[in-house]
């Protein structure tokens, strides 16, 4: 199960809206999580990096560029998260689309606080349709999660992270 505030970002514990008419709040199954996160992520034109969750996971969130520090993230994790946005993504690894998508995986980044790994990370290029299916076989790897925090997309670019 997971609550989504689709529009809604916390920083320092704090809500705000990233959306001037904001959405409902909904609890949601790990399938309706994932198909409402499909059509919406297909339709957001930014840059996303976007990495696997950790099993243990209870957020997992998406925060636009701007708003990484407000976020909590270190000045080292914005900066390496900035490059890898800036950077080239090429097509998609799935298809011949342009990818939208850096996914980063547990294997490749284990850690949000290894800012090294973060920059230095391989990550697979995917387009708008096969990022969000990336993240929903990673959703289904998990046997039980309870997410009391997941957001969509807002802004130009941005990072979908966990804590």
């Amino acid at each position: 199960m997971a609550t989504l505030l689709p529009d809604i970002v916390f920083f320092f514990g704090q809500s705000y809206m990233r959306r001037e008419r904001l959405r409902p709040e909904v609890l949601l199954c790990r399938e309706c999580l994932m198909d409402f996160v499909k059509s919406d992520t297909a339709s957001f034109k930014g840059r996303i990096v976007a990495f696997e969750p950790d099993p243990s996971v209870t957020q997992y969130f998406f925060t636009s560029a701007p708003d990484f520090a407000p976020a909590g993230m270190t000045a080292e994790v914005e900066e390496a998260i900035t490059e890898r946005l800036a950077q080239d993504f090429g097509n998609c690894t799935a298809c011949d689309r342009a990818a939208t998508w850096l996914w980063v995986s547990r294997a490749q980044v284990a850690s949000l606080d290894d800012f090294q790994r973060i920059r230095d990370s391989a990550g697979e290029r995917l387009c708008a349709a096969h990022g969000p299916q990336k993240l929903r076989k990673a959703f289904e790897k998990i046997d039980k999660a309870k997410l009391s925090f997941v957001n969509l997309p807002y802004g130009e670019s941005g990072a979908y992270v966990w804590i």
